[in-house]
């Protein structure tokens, strides 16, 4: 009787373990935790307000600012070279001398033929002035009656032969002197100058073409001068940066070649077409330059500020983040120690600060630790302790 009951008790208390058990386990798995989120370690900076300058930075290259070449005007053997690279040369200064034997005997054989037609000229004045003589005693005897009408005719002929005679003369004594002039002219083209337009007195010798006892051609390059002050700097710029572009806008300018050193310069050229291979326009800026310390071929970094605001408000750029679709910041409520996740608008960015709208200086936003944050996390700064 007693096996009897202990086995009914045991099976009555397995029925309401059973019917209690479960019940139990889910609620307590049900129950939530009531230990507190961590809080997050972040880094944090202020929003100030400042002016903000759009910097761009393009590479270019320099060319010099005027450039020719000198090229004789006659063919000739180069008897002497006065200048090599690098020298400096005055406008007018002779830079090369070719053979002029035989452009000096063209002058001689003109002189020559001018001395041959003053003489024709003298001998046909002389011929003109008897022939009138003749004619005007014939004139007379004719009106007293002792010569005759073909007399008179033939004077007359003689003298508009001799008349003619003399204007060929004087035609051949302008054309005798324009022939000698011409041969002095090309003689004096032996002696090459340098000469040019500008105001600047003087260049340098930047190439050199030919070596003394070389024959050349008219028109063969000798050598090539160059104005090193002021230069030109020319860059490339895109659609995006080119409507902020402007004649006049100052630039500051670098080169490997003098690591340290900022050179200025200026807009001064916009070409008004872009390139259809690369969607660029070309950009001209005057360097100035004036102990030609600057070469022309150099690479150059020209670095111009295209847009500025005095007072924005301004971010570090790693505070931005994305979220939606949205860029945005977390912002610091001081009261609690948590973020507001605060949507803004990017303006102009430069050496790591970004003006943003929709926001008030003086606040703090996050810069470091923000994927780790949503909307009302709590947050620590590592120099403030954490806050819970």
């Amino acid at each position: 009787m007693k096996r009897v009951i202990v086995i009914l008790l045991l099976l009555a208390f397995g029925v309401w373990a059973w019917k209690l058990g479960p019940g139990f386990f889910k609620e307590k798995a049900k129950a939530p935790s009531k230990r507190p989120a961590p809080a997050i370690a972040v880094e944090v900076e202020k929003i100030v307000k400042g002016p903000i300058s759009l910097r761009r930075t393009f590479s270019g290259a320099l060319e010099a600012g005027e450039k020719f070449v000198v090229a004789p005007k006659v063919s000739g053997r180069v008897e002497y070279l006065a200048v090599d690279i690098g020298d400096q040369v005055q406008q007018g200064q002779l830079v090369a001398r070719l053979d002029h034997a035989e452009f000096l005997q063209a002058v001689t054989q003109a002189e020559a033929d001018l001395a041959v037609a003053l003489a024709n000229q003298t001998q046909a004045e002389s011929s003109l002035a008897i022939a009138g003589r003749e004619l005007r005693r014939i004139e007379t005897l004719r009106n007293r009656g002792v010569s005759s009408e073909s007399q008179l005719d033939a004077a007359q002929s003689k003298q508009m032969s001799a008349r003619a005679g003399a204007a060929i003369a004087r035609a051949q004594v302008t054309r005798a002197k324009a022939a000698l002039e011409t041969a002095r002219i090309r003689l004096g083209y032996t002696d090459v100058t340098a000469d040019w337009s500008g105001t600047d007195p003087v260049r340098v010798v930047a190439e050199n073409f030919v070596a003394e006892g070389d024959t050349v051609s008219a028109n063969s390059p000798l050598v090539s001068i160059v104005d090193l002050s002021p230069l030109t700097c020319v860059i490339f710029v895109t659609e995006t940066d080119y409507g902020r572009l402007e004649t006049g806008q100052r630039a500051e300018l670098t080169t490997d070649a003098f690591a340290g050193r900022t050179f200025t310069g200026q807009v001064c050229r916009i070409a008004p077409v872009f390139r259809e291979a690369t969607r660029q326009a070309r950009v001209e800026l005057t360097v100035d330059n004036p102990e030609n310390t600057l070469k022309p071929g150099m690479f150059i970094r020209a670095s111009l500020v295209l847009a500025s605001v005095p007072d924005a408000v301004i971010v570090p750029e790693n505070a931005l983040s994305r979220r939606n679709g949205q860029t945005g910041v977390f912002l610091i409520k001081e009261a609690d120690f948590s973020v507001t996740w605060v949507p803004v608008t990017p303006g102009i960015r430069d050496a790591g600060k970004i003006q943003v709208s929709g926001l008030d200086p003086g606040g703090r936003v996050v810069t470091l630790g923000q994927q780790m944050l949503d909307n009302g996390s709590k947050i620590t700064i590592p120099e403030q302790g954490a806050v819970e």
